[in-house]
């Protein structure tokens, strides 16, 4: 198991966190999801085979922004 860390823009409400918790959960491999609106970031417990990558454009694919660090 791995753990990745995101921070994203965009998230404002329960409901936010919801939508991306949902989206990154339909991604093979992925155990669990915890996204927070109030610091802006979105933990994710995953098998090896789950990218960083994959996340992000999920997450993005409903109009967050991913903050590069």
């Amino acid at each position: 198991m791995k753990e990745m860390i995101i921070k994203v823009n965009g998230m404002m409400c329960a409901g936010c966190e919801n939508r991306v918790q949902n989206a990154v959960k339909l991604l093979a491999g992925v155990e669990n999801v915890t996204a927070n609106h109030e610091n802006g970031t979105v933990k994710v417990v995953s098998d090896e085979n789950v990218t960083i990558e994959s996340v992000k454009e999920a997450i993005e694919d409903l109009g967050f922004d991913i903050v590069e660090e």
